[in-house]
């Protein structure tokens, strides 16, 4: 018995929401809680009568400690998963410090306002030192270990897919594959068609600014770093087939590259299509994915989020999406004195997902692990006092859960390696 406060009420927020109800023996009691308030209701509504688990709701601005805090003191839940956005991350986490209450969340924290002086000149310190420059890494969040374990309260972070299942197949990998792992190739493709000129698959303030960033990846103790876009390879994909990925930044290098002890080399790839790039491209140009307020008719806007308001609704892509997406990560290393390679992947069906939450793999591929990670806190599988990523636990629980919870997965022992 658990009871458990998600705050978001966006797509993947909808996804665990629906994935806690069917795992109703766990998450016996659940609250729904964001701005908007009448969205977190038409859930409940559409859940209560399917679930034995109860549902309530409440209105909360997940910027304002204060009644954060509140909220949490007067619902007393066992853990906060937090689907929010990252820019609430540690707003989020100062809330769960002071109500006594474990964290959980998908992705880490980077700023809303780029321009802020005082972040700018922890961030400008941070791009000497550690080598990359993309707003988001996990220096903030891991800044609250000393904090979380004095308080006997987990933080758990990153339980989505990436990261989060790419992080535990890495922690399985390790523990049933090989005795050392020295390289990590992980794969992000969705051959998914939504039928639109343009469109996000989530939130596309943080999909664009994500994509239109420099890349990076760790290799030998340091971070190299490349111009956007600049690596490109193809890679025919299980139930996919041939898809250009291009190198990105992404959060779980970092964690990775400090939880896997030997590792050599890790790097993150995610496909695109030619048309989503030219769009993106002309976007940039033309100052759209500025985070930067500018001044339009007396009124102050930001341009990404303006052009947030004007593209398609990432979770009304649902119903019009078609194809699978496949998320994995290739392996290489040793065993027993030999060289080895794996390839541990998931593949998820768009219209399947729909069917069944009404959400597109996106999202519930998200969603799913955002469920299994706080299950994991909830019932005690995974315990500890301070910040943690989730390779830094047992993979094997996590594992099995993929497995009965609609993620499950292949382990390929002669894959095609990426060059």
């Amino acid at each position: 018995m658990s009871r458990l406060m998600i705050i978001g009420c966006g797509g993947v927020a909808s996804v665990a929401i629906h994935k806690c109800c069917q795992n109703s023996d766990v998450f016996t009691e659940i609250m729904i809680a964001s701005r908007t308030v009448s969205k977190c209701d038409a859930l409940k509504e559409k859940l209560q009568g399917t679930t034995k688990t109860k549902i309530t709701t409440a209105k909360v601005d997940a910027d304002n400690v204060d009644e954060l805090v509140a909220l949490m003191e007067s619902y007393k839940p066992d853990a906060v998963l937090n689907v929010a956005l990252p820019y609430q991350d540690l707003t989020i986490m100062d809330a769960c410090l002071k109500a006594g209450v474990n964290y959980i969340d998908t992705a880490n924290y980077e700023p809303e306002d780029t321009d802020d002086p005082t972040w700018r000149a922890i961030y400008e310190k941070r791009c000497k030192e550690e080598g990359f420059t993309a707003y988001f890494d996990y220096s903030w969040q891991w800044a609250y270990q000393e904090k979380f374990k004095e308080a006997g309260l987990m933080a758990l972070l990153g339980t989505g897919f990436d990261p989060g299942v790419t992080s535990v197949f890495s922690a399985y990998a390790l523990k049933h594959y090989f005795d050392e792992i020295h390289t990590i190739d992980i794969l992000d493709c969705n051959g998914g068609d939504h039928g639109y000129p343009f469109a996000t698959n989530f939130n596309p303030e943080i999909n664009l600014r994500e994509v239109s960033a420099n890349g990076s990846y760790w290799e030998n103790g340091h971070w190299v770093e490349t111009k956007p876009m600049e690596i490109k390879r193809e890679y025919n994909f299980p139930q996919v087939g041939e898809k250009d990925m291009y190198l990105l930044h992404h959060e779980e290098i970092e964690s990775l590259a400090k939880n896997i002890p030997g590792v050599k080399r890790i790097r993150f790839f995610m496909t695109f299509g030619q048309s989503y790039l030219t769009h993106m491209k002309c976007l940039e140009n033309v100052g759209m994915l500025s985070t930067s307020p500018i001044n339009f008719n007396g009124q102050e806007i930001v341009p990404i989020q303006f052009l947030k308001a004007l593209l398609p609704d990432p979770a009304s892509l649902g119903p019009r999406t078609v194809g699978k997406t496949n998320i994995g990560c290739i392996f290489t290393g040793v065993k027993d004195g030999k060289e080895k390679t794996i390839y541990i992947y998931n593949v998820c069906d768009h219209q399947e997902c729909y069917k069944e939450v009404g959400s597109q793999a996106i999202s519930y591929t998200t969603g799913v692990p955002a469920m299994i990670g706080s299950m994991m806190v909830v019932d005690g599988t995974w315990k500890g006092a301070g910040v943690f990523n989730v390779e830094e636990f047992d993979p094997d629980p996590y594992m099995e859960a993929l497995n009965k919870w609609g993620l499950p997965w292949v382990v390929d022992e002669n894959p095609q390696i990426v060059e």
